[in-house]
This record gives C-alpha cells, structure tokens and sequence, in this order.
C-alpha cells in the first residue's frame, strides 16, 4: 500500500469511489479522529450554547462529523464533492441536507446563511491542479469569497486541515484574508508528531477578535494571527547596509579581496549616486 498522501495519488471524487468511501465508514480508527476533531473544532467556533446553531459542514463525507453535530444539537448542511462518500453518508440517514458540490467553484448559499463553519481534513485538496484549467489561488479566492459572504457577521469557520508545507499555509491563509476574514492557525500539540493537529480559524466581520490558546502547549501562545491588512516587514534587514550603498560595494569589494580576486582600487567616487541626465 502507498503511503503517499490521499491528495497526492487521485482528485478526491476519484479517489474517494465507494470501495474506500466504506473502508473510510467502517475504520473505527478514523471514525474517533473524526469525532475529535470535530468536537475541538466546536470547541474553536464557541458557539452560544444556550441555542442550536445552524452550520456548514465542508467536506463533510460520509457524514461522521456531521453526526457529532447533531449529537451536539446543532442543525446542519454538508456539501463534498465525492459522489460515493454522499451515497453512504443517505445510508447512514444522517440528518444533514447533503450536496454534491466542488468547493473551488464557490460557496452557493445566501448571505448570512451560516452562524458558523467546519472543515475537516479537506482544505489542503484545495491546492491541487486535479484538472487542466484548475488554478488554485483561484479557487481558494472563489471559494473563500463566498464562504465569507455566507457567514454571519461575527461568525467563525474553522478548518482542520493537513497543510503539504509552509508555503501552503501561507497561500491558504493569505487567500482567505484577501477574501475578508481575518484570524490565524492554530497548532494543538506542536511538539508531538502523532498528536500535533492544525486548525485555521477565520473570523467574518470581526476586526479584533482572540485567537483561542491551542492544546499542549503549557501557557505559550502557539497560535498565528493574520490580518487583512498585514504591514510589511521595513525591519527585516535591520543592521545590514543598504544594496548598492557605499558601505555594501566596499564590503563586496573586502570579500573579494579575502578570495584572492583581483578588484579596483577603492576611490571616493565608490558607490556614488550619478546625477540623472534629461
């Protein structure tokens, strides 16, 4: 058996066809992940529990994570884009509405459908090119976009996801505070291999919002804010002199001179600012 990476070997709506949709079901393993998962990612979005929420449920599969929802008294919809997945979620008659549906094609619900989102292990197939014409900045814009449109104002999304490496953190998060939410990641158990779990949690509307402290990390903050109006870095070469500057040419020209290079001999015209000829 591979042991690449679900996303790695097929799209989802292929790889998920109804012979590892029911191993997926049936694995005991896979169904308490799920249901913990989903239970910390309930515990993210910290929803008024003196009422049912109405959600959406983001890849939501053969339907495990929306039975913890409804165990948990909230009403829910959940959309995937594996057929086979859907299929068994009917037969288990889970209490969700479903709905076959690609999440890089947009989010088609009316404004301020949702009071809150979950997603759990699925964002990251979000940044593959399965097909010739995907793009995946563009998808995650279109699908972010809309997602952001239907939430309430002050509602929260929070995706469990498997993110390939830091880049692909950075292009999710930064494609979804282009899109209007501001928010972080989340890291439960950052030093644990088995148990380290990463959540994105996005806010709609909310321009000061706390980021929740994660788990396992004994009073350190191991979370990372991002905004939609993130400042740029005009420290980053603190202590370093200027490209082109006088100083940068005659550090240049001493390291060349350590290497046994032949270089000019230093004059006060090193690194002078020519006067732009009309």
């Amino acid at each position: 058996m591979s042991n690449k990476r679900p996303e790695f070997q097929a799209p989802p709506e292929v790889f998920y066809n109804e012979d590892e949709a029911r191993k997926y079901t049936s694995n005991t393993r896979m169904i308490e992940i799920q249901n913990q998962m989903t239970m910390r990612a309930l515990e993210l979005l910290a929803l008024n529990e003196d009422e049912p929420s109405y959600l959406l449920d983001i890849g939501c599969g053969s339907g495990l994570s929306g039975e913890v929802l409804t165990e948990q008294g909230h009403y829910w919809v959940g959309f995937d884009i594996s057929k086979s997945m859907l299929e068994i979620a009917k037969e288990r008659e889970v209490e969700g509405d479903l709905i076959e549906l690609d999440a890089g094609m947009g989010v088609p619900f009316r404004p301020g459908t949702f009071d809150g989102v979950i997603s759990i292990s699925a964002l990251q197939w979000l940044c593959n090119a399965d097909k010739k014409w995907h793009n995946p900045i563009k998808r995650l814009h279109s699908f972010f976009t809309s997602l952001y449109t239907s939430l309430k104002r002050g509602g929260k999304a929070v995706f469990q996801f498997y993110p390939e490496s830091p880049s692909q953190v950075e292009l999710i998060t930064s494609q979804a505070m282009r899109s209007g939410f501001t928010g972080g990641v989340v890291v439960d158990y950052p030093n644990s291999t088995r148990a380290k779990k990463m959540f994105l949690m996005l806010f709609a509307g909310v321009s000061n919002a706390v980021m929740p402290q994660a788990l396992g990390t004994e009073g350190a903050d191991n979370t990372v804010a991002y905004t939609s109006n993130r400042e740029r870095n005009n420290n980053r070469h603190r202590g370093k002199p200027a490209k082109k500057s006088k100083e940068w040419i005659q550090n240049k020209k001493n390291r060349k001179r350590k290497q046994g290079k032949d270089v000019r001999a230093d004059s006060k015209y090193s690194g002078r600012k020519r006067k732009v000829k009309f």
